[in-house]
């Protein structure tokens, strides 16, 4: 439905899951998985993780210090903004308004890769927000678990976060990496003619890696995820062509099978009681991002005004922020905090909102500020150089080229 009629497929599959979810008619009820339901979706997310740090190439240092200075200025004022407007705006209390700013950091690399190749954006650009998606999303969920640790008088001191915080997100990525070494060892000594037991056995050891990394540091598993898909990419470079178009299509099945479960759990009960002050607080998040990115970008000459429009209105959120959302306000409610239905309205409807408003409107803000590729193969994931050749002999890096 979305190649024939041309609208984002990820919006088609929220409307779905709506329309077959307690929202609608009620056909799809995703309770109905019981305890595996956070299983399913978590070993899901990690494919989609996985396959996200695979094709992730930051050739070239100008994209590096792109992604690097993106992800921190954006991990500091995107937490303390997101924290305030929901305080101001939605009316959540501050310990929850910390926890639903760290859940909004996370912009998800589910909803990022399909729409980034839907759209044909420019390959740079395309990996700049793979890059911030994969970055941000394990950090935003374990850092969202920490602040609901503190709510919850778990944690009695704040300096016990940031501690956490290394821990779990260095741990889980030091795991992780460790895994996809060992991975790449034994991938490459079995033979050529055996790629479906490749394909299973890194499935089944990725699948181990989060399982066991989620019990001993708990959202490790997300990190951890992201780190051996990197180190598995990078290491078989060229020699895992087909093995990444397998994943590739394991995990487009994976979003497939997630945003449509995620929008079922989703009922009209849980948004109404937030009115208008949600609404408003979604809606502030966005022309926030993009004075964020403007602050980001100082000093990045090779990212014009016209790349940072862009980067600064894409920031949908995904299906990790959607499972640690439910997650945590079934916590609450167990440990009696009263807020958590708000918490969890707030996070879907931010959710929704990205979602439909950047996914009908980026295509066409590309296209306008001529940032989409002509070829569709231009967009997808894919090796480049790490510079570009100048007619004049010049080399320079690859955002620097596309401008």
């Amino acid at each position: 439905m979305a190649r024939l009629s041309g609208l984002p497929a990820v919006v088609l599959l929220l409307a779905v899951g709506l329309l077959m979810g307690h929202a609608g008619l009620d056909l799809v009820q995703p309770e109905w998985l019981g305890r595996g339901l956070e299983p399913v979706v978590a070993l899901l997310v990690s494919l989609v993780l996985f396959d996200g740090g695979l094709n992730l190439r930051l050739a070239g240092r100008e994209l590096q210090r792109a992604v690097v200075q993106l992800v921190l200025v954006r991990g500091v004022l995107g937490l303390l903004g997101g924290a305030f407007l929901a305080h101001s705006l939605a009316g959540l209390s501050w310990p929850l308004a910390w926890v639903f700013g760290a859940i909004a950091l996370a912009t998800g690399p589910t909803v990022i890769t399909p729409m980034v190749q839907q759209m044909r954006l420019q390959p740079t650009l395309a990996r700049l927000l793979e890059a911030e998606g994969l970055t941000l999303e394990p950090a935003g969920a374990v850092l969202a678990l920490l602040l609901l640790q503190v709510a919850l008088g778990d944690l009695n001191h704040w300096q016990d976060v940031a501690g956490l915080l290394l821990l779990r997100l260095g741990g889980g990525a030091l795991v992780g990496a460790l895994a996809g070494w060992v991975l790449v060892e034994v991938l490459q000594r079995l033979p050529a003619s055996t790629d479906a037991l490749k394909l299973q056995l890194c499935l089944g050891v990725l699948f181990l890696l989060v399982a066991s990394t989620q019990v001993v540091l708990p959202e490790g598993g997300l990190p951890a995820a992201v780190a051996a898909g990197v180190v598995v990419g990078l290491r078989l470079d060229e020699q895992a062509t087909q093995l990444d178009e397998w994943i590739a299509q394991l995990a487009q099945l994976a979003i497939t099978v997630l945003f449509p479960l995620l929008a079922a759990d989703l009922s009209w009960g849980e948004l109404s009681p937030l009115g208008w002050g949600g609404v408003l607080c979604v809606l502030a998040l966005m022309p926030f991002r993009w004075l964020v990115v403007q602050l980001s970008g100082l000093g990045l000459t090779s990212l014009g005004w016209r790349e940072k429009l862009l980067v600064g209105w894409i920031a949908p959120r995904g299906i990790v922020t959607a499972a640690v959302a439910s997650l945590f306000a079934l916590q609450l409610d167990q440990a009696g905090v009263a807020g958590g239905g708000a918490l969890k309205g707030l996070v879907f409807l931010t959710i929704l909102l990205s979602v439909s408003l950047q996914g009908l409107t980026a295509p066409a803000l590309a296209r306008r500020l001529g940032l989409a590729s002509e070829a569709a193969g231009d967009a997808l994931p894919g090796l480049t150089a790490g510079l570009e050749q100048q007619p004049g002999g010049e080399q320079v890096g690859p955002l620097k080229a596309a401008e």
